[in-house]
């Protein structure tokens, strides 16, 4: 670690002891060190699903509502690996340094994340504390929609064939109409995504904000980056309105506006420094 990123850690951690509320905003690069895929760029993609590479079709091809009505065995391939993978992998202890770190402010913590995996749930958050402003791959709804409801994937499991990636078990389907269901999981071009569960989660973001909003506020952002710029906005946008500071976790794409910390890290590489400093602080 350099002189630079030493002084950035430390500026972190000063920055996070006298916060008296935390926000987490979190993108895919939180996952990453979980041993989720990295999604970036259409290679990061294939390999993580060779048939894809051999269909021409890319992560923002396949992340499209579209294949539900074209081909929901091979839609349903896809996401229910997913949904799989994503119940199997165990958070990174990092997830639990953000929650010990909250345990002891007045505010606590919100988490808002564009991640669909629910690995902050899974972690031990409280769900009432956690927006996930693209939905959640545990959730389901009806592809037409018929109506609004929304129900969850307990008792769902998905056959995938290994080598093609299509569903080989029965597809779930709405208990309404009977058309196949889809994770209630905004995709790109989506006009058929119910927002239901994350406008009542926003209710509960703005109700906790307005408590906790000011300069004793920490906004910690971690793996967030600018090809879908949700997470990034929103960590800007409220550090900026309430004064707060941005503590801007991103190995790529650290970079941030005058008063605000860059830490050009992994995320649990970073939480990790930043968590030694906070137990050390005259180290």
């Amino acid at each position: 670690m350099d002189v630079d990123e030493r002084a950035e850690i430390e500026s972190a951690a000063a920055a996070i002891s006298k916060a008296d509320g935390l926000l987490i905003a979190a993108g895919a690069g939180m996952g990453v060190d979980s041993g989720l895929p990295d999604f970036r760029g259409d290679k990061g993609f294939w390999k993580a699903y060779p048939p894809f590479e051999r269909l021409g079709v890319s992560f923002v091809d396949m992340a499209n509502p579209g294949w539900f009505a074209r081909d929901p065995e091979l839609a349903w391939g896809f996401y229910g690996h997913r949904l799989e993978l994503y119940r199997a992998t165990q958070p990174h202890r990092g997830f639990r340094i953000l929650q010990r770190w909250a345990e002891e402010l007045d505010y606590g913590a919100f988490v808002f994340t564009s991640n669909v995996d629910g690995h902050f749930q899974q972690s031990g958050f409280e769900p009432d504390r956690v927006i996930e402003c693209h939905g959640s791959i545990s959730h389901l709804q009806c592809t037409e929609p018929c109506c609004s409801e929304i129900w969850t994937t307990d008792g769902l499991e998905v056959e995938v064939d290994p080598a093609s990636f299509r569903a080989m078990s029965e597809l779930p389907t709405c208990p309404h109409c009977a058309a196949v269901a889809r994770p209630n999981v905004l995709m790109f071009g989506d006009w058929h995504w119910i927002p239901r569960r994350t406008a009542e989660q926003e209710r509960r973001f703005s109700d906790w904000l307005a408590k906790a909003a000011g300069p004793k506020l920490a906004v910690i952002e971690l793996g967030a980056g600018s090809a879908v710029p949700t997470v990034r906005m929103t960590s800007e946008q409220i550090a900026s309105r309430s004064g707060a500071t941005l503590v801007r976790i991103n190995p790529r794409e650290p970079q941030v506006r005058h008063g605000h910390i860059g830490l050009a890290m992994d995320a649990l590489e970073a939480l990790e420094a930043i968590d030694t400093r906070l137990q050390s602080p005259n180290g």
